[in-house]
């Protein structure tokens, strides 16, 4: 049976005049039952029919965002600053996933039909850049949080994997590593290609180009970083350090090592990628390059909020955030020479 505006209502606990307020963005409202309306909508995947829809002639005063999974490990960081900012302008942020892949997205395309938020942020879903640039065409203000290097036709908030990958190079050059080895992420994303090219410019430039047999493809996993560092010892190449493309593989990497019976940073230093929570826990915690998730969060939210307030135009380039080098044990800059 079709969903009804009855069956919003009744979910939402409010009046079917309270529900039709909501989709036309008439009258007063008090924030909290308006927003919680929206999410019902959103839950059951109710369509207004087209002539009942008053949004096109209002504002929602809501900002629809799009991710690929709350699993991620660096997901809740990028929504705390989306949320902390929203929250502040007197917002409300309607989340969508795509948990179960085609469906998740049909029930996403309801409410861009329904006009159910006036802006929307990204992180892109795998193979949905086409659809959410065609919104962006269509007229609907649109801000990707992208950490993968995609460089799309509408407005991005990035980093800088590039420059991050030769810090992490540059941190171990001053360690005296001179042999690292590199497990990448996943090879079709383009900040996979910019933290190795970033991290093989820097070597080149000092004189210690990277032995491409130290280059060991990973899958951002913990069991792929652990996988690979096997690999690496199987090999019988010598290597004195280890950047890993992110902290869970990194993670795994510190695994391996541990298993192989090698001391960290003694014999090998270990560098990650991100700066996720579990990094200042691991064992030694993990030297990384911080992703500026939180704060990437916080730059779109403001960059649409702003545009959308004020009318500013959105930027043609992409917001740059930075990437900045935390040091902690398991590159630890005392540990080599303490033993000299």
């Amino acid at each position: 049976m079709p969903i009804t505006i009855t069956d919003v209502a009744m979910r939402a606990g409010v009046s079917k005049t309270t529900v039709s307020r909501v989709l036309n963005g008439k009258g007063e409202l008090d924030a909290a039952t308006a927003a919680r309306v929206r999410q019902v909508i959103a839950e059951l995947g109710y369509v207004p029919k087209a002539g009942a829809v008053g949004l096109a002639r209002g504002r929602t005063r809501v900002i629809g965002m799009l991710v690929p999974s709350l699993t991620w490990p660096w997901i809740g960081e990028v929504l705390q600053g989306t949320v902390d900012v929203v929250e502040s302008a007197g917002y409300g942020l309607m989340l969508f996933t795509c948990n179960q892949g085609d469906q998740s997205m049909r029930q996403f395309a309801g409410q861009v039909s329904a006009k159910s938020f006036d802006g929307l942020l990204v992180i892109e879903p795998e193979g949905t850049l086409d659809y959410i640039n065609s919104l962006h065409e269509q007229g609907l203000p649109v801000i990707l949080i992208d950490d993968r290097e995609h460089r799309p036709r509408f407005p991005s908030v990035a980093t800088t994997n590039r420059i991050g990958g030769a810090s992490a190079a540059e941190h171990l050059l001053t360690l005296g590593r001179t042999k690292p080895a590199v497990i990448t992420g996943e090879v079709l994303w383009g900040c996979t290609r910019e933290r190795l090219a970033g991290f093989r410019a820097r070597l080149a430039e000092a004189g210690h180009p990277l032995d491409p047999r130290l280059v060991q493809g990973g899958d951002f996993t913990f069991e792929g970083g652990l996988r690979a560092t096997t690999r690496l010892l199987q090999s019988g190449i010598a290597f004195d350090s280890i950047f890993a493309h992110n902290d869970l593989s990194a993670a795994g990497v510190l695994q391996a090592l541990t298993e192989a019976k090698l001391r960290v940073p003694q014999d090998v230093a270990v560098v990650g990628f991100d700066d996720v929570p579990l990094a200042a826990y691991t064992n030694p915690p993990l030297s990384t390059v911080r992703q500026p998730m939180r704060a990437m969060g916080e730059a779109a939210a403001r960059l649409l909020m702003t545009h959308l307030d004020s009318g500013e135009q959105l930027p043609d380039e992409a917001f740059i955030v930075p990437t900045e080098l935390v040091v902690r044990g398991s590159s630890h800059p005392q540990a080599r020479s303490a033993e000299n």
